[in-house]
């Protein structure tokens, strides 16, 4: 089996952890933690790097640090995974939803502006599979209207946006290292920022909101998602070969191009001429015309020994919310057309060539078929 994602783990990992066990500096009070957030943001390009336990947690102590108040509202994508919506439910926020574009599968930002009530505090773009939400009219929107701009930066790690870094654009920013992404502390998060205020409150508030020279005195109530020491330490030696993974993804979502390209029925990745695409994972979308969902289509291909994810399903066709009362009666055509219809292939760092040859030689058989 060809498997969707592998991490690629042969630098100075073991070393690290090796470090980390013979000093005793294991929890988030060790040395690689710093160091990590040093690398992480300088390579972003942005000012401060506030290292949380996952990529959900990232996004929960965003939201505090701008002090999203009950009630307050959020603009962001309904295609993205749960987590975007989870982090402003728990803070007492109202998601906002609007659909994606038909190509780059981001935030139609067309979208956004009859969206902006008094209540809106923020606006979430979701960078997605790779691919850079359009940002200029979102900054331009959120100037206007004096709103926050928080990316969730997850699957974009080293792509570009006119030559930005995406993460570095908003006024404060979301990565996750979970095991699937360009580089991976197996859990962990990080949250970027240029504003020294909100860097602090980020801080305060992955930390339990101890307060400094007082410990055990609190003003807020805050929660604990520290990064350890030793999720760190494998941090470091990823960002040791960040442009080399960046590359990696590069190389191989062009090769997946080249040979799909001519197939008749299937959307593949784009990439406008403003942005960099770090193809993190390599999607597609089947035509409905063919007749073929991709449900149907995994199974073909994991009977061929190809591992396949699904798209993801809009957050406005979640049961869980549905029971809320959120989103009853709320359509958005473009995401749920991809949710039906959408898949992602194999797309780690590991995966050879010779496997691409196999992954699209099996595809064009299978939508030629059908």
């Amino acid at each position: 089996m060809i498997p969707v994602n592998e991490p690629l783990l042969d630098g100075n990992e073991k070393k690290y952890l090796i470090e980390c066990i013979d000093t005793g500096w294991i929890s988030s009070e060790g040395p690689f933690v710093k160091k990590f957030e040093e690398m992480f943001s300088r390579y972003t390009g942005v000012k401060h790097g506030i290292a949380v336990c996952n990529g959900t947690a990232a996004l929960e102590v965003a939201l505090a640090a701008i002090d999203l108040q009950p009630g307050e509202e959020v603009i962001m994508p309904t295609f993205t995974i749960i987590s975007c919506a989870l982090a402003i439910l728990r803070r007492g926020g109202i998601p906002v939803l609007v659909d994606v574009e038909p190509d780059t599968w981001c935030m139609d930002i067309n979208q956004l502006k009859g969206k902006i009530t008094s209540k809106t505090k923020a606006i979430m773009p979701v960078h997605m599979y790779g691919h850079p939400v359009d940002m200029d009219p979102i900054t331009e929107l959120a100037e206007k209207h004096k709103l926050y701009i928080i990316e969730d930066a997850a699957e974009v790690h080293g792509a570009e946006y006119k030559g930005r870094k995406c993460g570095s654009i908003g006024h404060i920013n979301c990565f996750s290292f979970y095991a699937n992404k360009i580089i991976t502390t197996g859990e962990g998060g990080m949250i970027v920022t240029d504003d020294d205020k909100l860097a602090e409150r980020a801080r305060l508030h992955r930390n339990l909101c101890f307060k400094e020279g007082r410990r055990f005195y609190h003003e807020e109530l805050g929660g604990n998602s520290r990064m350890t020491n030793l999720q760190a330490a494998v941090g470091v030696a990823q960002m040791e070969r960040i442009d080399e993974f960046v590359e990696i993804k590069r190389r191989n979502g062009i090769m997946y191009n080249g040979r799909l390209a001519d197939v008749d029925c299937l959307q593949i990745p784009v990439e406008k001429e403003w942005a960099k695409n770090v193809f993190w994972m390599y999607g597609v979308v089947i035509d409905e015309s063919t007749g073929v969902d991709a449900e149907r289509f995994a199974t073909d291909l994991k009977d061929n020994g190809i591992a396949t994810r699904p798209f993801f399903l809009g957050m406005h066709e979640q049961p869980v919310f549905h029971k809320m009362g959120f989103f009853k009666n709320e359509h958005y055509p473009v995401a749920e057309r991809i949710a039906r219809q959408g898949l992602y292939l194999p797309s780690g760092l590991t995966l050879t060539e010779e496997q691409i040859s196999i992954v699209a030689g099996a595809v064009k058989e299978l939508m030629e078929s059908d």
